[in-house]
């Protein structure tokens, strides 16, 4: 599909206070990038496909050194495909097989579950060693371990665990603690390059052959949407889900040289996926501090089919018309090449600090 061609700026750019000093100064190269976020967000990555292209596919293969990747729900997933051995053909692998999934009305939890272990068997292959040995990218897969009432599937037990989770939201993240802790599943080789995480209770745990495919199936496990995942090999018994329960947009204390790139979809950080509708909820500045957040612009989304990216309330909005729904994500994944190609060419002219607004 040939991507329609328009002058204004695809991309906003927005660095934090020492990002923004590096690269005003020294400009950014590959070998800046030692991590990159992934947050959750559902369908949305379709519509940053390009990006993800341009980066794992041509900017950051120029200067190959060991690289941390750390994403929630389809962050991990997306970088679980950037870590197979071709990563282009990965990212547009994980596009078409979401793009082609179809639910119909009435379907169940479990039905849901199963069909995206179907894709995931379908993304992953026989690579999962190949995956967790990648020579340039080290794979972490955040989740959550549910407690309380959030470890039943039970639609009345569980929406009594999400209603408790709001409240306590409301009041303050620091309470959702009693809801959830955080695990982070990471690279046999190192763990990603963060500082303590004291702000909830935290584990780390090796990924490895056995546990990938349950890591990532639980990343993505929204409550009420899919099963949560139970006994995950490696971690402690219980349900784990959707690591964008707690770190929806990973506002973590990255310790990571350089600049910490991130791809994203919006252009700011919101830090829980109950945090969505709150908007004075925001990502810690100084833990931020060395990113660049890249997500498309205002005028790039205007031109988009429905003025946005792709959403899992595109479902609905399709339902019965799986066919429109799909010539929508195509549409706006071939349009993403403009994402990839404006980055590509603002790094490579030396023009990037002249874009690029504070955090």
């Amino acid at each position: 599909m040939t991507a329609i061609h328009i002058s204004s700026p695809a991309l906003e750019l927005r660095a934090g206070h020492q990002a923004l000093v590096h690269i005003r100064e020294q400009g950014l190269q590959p070998a800046d990038v030692h991590m990159i976020p992934g947050a959750a967000g559902g369908p949305k990555a379709l519509g940053i496909q390009g990006l993800d292209l341009a980066l794992f596919g041509d900017w950051l293969p120029r200067t190959p050194q060991p690289r941390s990747l750390i994403g929630a729900s389809i962050g991990s997933w997306r970088f679980a495909s950037a870590c197979l051995p071709d990563p282009v053909e990965g990212l547009r692998r994980l596009g078409e097989l979401y793009t082609s999934m179809q639910f119909p009305k009435g379907i169940s939890m479990a039905q849901i579950s199963q069909r995206c272990g179907v894709m995931l068997d379908e993304l992953l292959g026989e690579d999962a060693h190949s995956i967790l040995h990648n020579p340039q990218y080290h794979l972490n897969v955040m989740v959550v371990k549910s407690l309380g009432l959030l470890q039943h599937d039970t639609r009345s037990r569980l929406g009594l665990g999400l209603g408790g989770v709001i409240g306590a939201n409301l009041l303050g993240r620091r309470h959702l603690k009693r809801y959830f802790e955080r695990v982070i599943l990471h690279d046999p080789r190192q763990r990603p390059p963060l500082a303590d995480l004291v702000d909830f209770p935290s584990e780390h745990i090796s990924l490895n052959t056995g546990n990938l495919r349950s890591a990532l199936m639980a990343s993505g496990a929204i409550p009420w949407v899919m099963q949560g995942v139970r006994d995950i090999p490696g971690a402690r018994l219980g349900v784990y889900r959707d690591g964008g329960l707690l770190d929806y947009h990973l506002d973590l204390p990255y310790q990571a040289p350089g600049v910490v790139l991130y791809p994203h979809f919006l252009d700011r950080v919101v830090p829980g996926w109950f945090d969505k509708s709150l908007p004075w909820r925001r990502g810690n500045l100084e833990q931020l501090k060395n990113v660049l957040l890249m997500s498309p612009s205002r005028d790039y989304l205007a031109k988009l089919p429905f003025g946005k990216l792709p959403d899992r309330r595109d479902f609905n909005r399709f339902l019965g018309d799986d066919a429109g729904r799909q010539r929508y994500w195509r549409t706006a994944m071939a349009e993403s090449q403009r994402l990839g190609d404006e980055f590509l060419d603002l790094a490579d002219s030396g023009k990037l600090h002249e874009r690029i607004k504070p955090l």
